[in-house]
């Protein structure tokens, strides 16, 4: 009971940087605001940069439709997260078991970041098809990388002095993971992380783009088509708002996991 107290006060201990992210959120969005008035002063026309009233009042005109497709995108997103990531963190663990597995696996990790997502997607949607799972590909390929690399690189630099002293206690490989490797890896797992919280609604997006009946990258595709760029920069603001939610919730999980002791 003790235990939980400290580490519930440590949590609450955390709402002033809480609140310093938000206070530094609404003062950049001020700065983005104000120079968006400037632009539109300027004589900049307002297909090509609606004002923010115009933004405001499509999102809420088309709440539902704006609604309907961030679940469609946001259910993309949380599937590519788990098969990316699952996937990263799982060849991660292999590598750094494995001396063997590492040699013969990281060239081929590093040499597939040499292909650019873009020149992938179209062939994705055409083995694929337009439906979810071309997009939770093309998002999942991106997000697959930062992560495996970051925590491979954590649990390849525990402390020596943890590692011998976990070797005295017990012989057990799996225990030594579980207590020892992982935790000192954490870290690097929740840099890696949020990482691919922020790149996973680029992925989906961009597999939107490329082909798709729903979401807000196909959304935004087809408002600008019909020069309705009020709805565009809507469907741009939501999808900002899901990527800074999803990095939102794996900081908080981060200071959870790792100053909550």
């Amino acid at each position: 009971m003790a235990q939980y107290c400290r580490r519930r006060a440590s949590f609450l201990s955390g709402s002033p940087v809480i609140k310093h992210r938000f206070l530094s959120l609404a003062y950049l969005l001020t700065l983005i605001g104000g120079a968006w008035q400037l632009a539109r002063h300027s004589g900049v026309p307002a297909f090509l940069l609606p004002a923010p009233q115009a933004v405001g009042a499509a999102l809420w005109q088309q709440r539902a439709l704006l609604a309907h497709h961030a679940i469609y995108t946001l259910g993309e997103i949380v599937l590519a997260l788990l098969l990316g990531g699952g996937a990263g963190v799982a060849l991660a663990i292999l590598m750094s078991a494995s001396p063997l597995l590492r040699r013969l696996l990281f060239p081929l990790v590093t040499a597939s970041q040499t292909i650019p997502v873009f020149a992938l997607a179209p062939l994705l949607v055409l083995w694929l098809g337009f439906g979810v799972a071309s997009k939770v590909t093309v998002a999942a390929l991106i997000i697959f990388f930062p992560l495996c690399l970051s925590l491979f690189d954590g649990l390849c630099r525990t402390p020596p002095g943890w590692l011998e002293l976990a070797h005295t206690l017990s012989r057990s490989r799996l225990r030594h993971f579980l207590h020892v490797r992982w935790p000192a890896a954490l870290p690097h797992f929740f840099s890696g992380l949020q990482m691919a919280a922020i790149l996973a609604p680029v992925g989906v997006v961009i597999g939107e783009w490329v082909g798709a009946s729903e979401g807000l990258g196909y959304l935004m595709m087809h408002a600008s088509a019909r020069l309705e760029t009020p709805l565009s920069f809507a469907a741009l603001a939501l999808l900002m708002l899901l990527a800074l939610s999803l990095s939102g919730g794996v900081a908080l999980l981060r200071r959870r996991f790792l100053y909550s002791a």
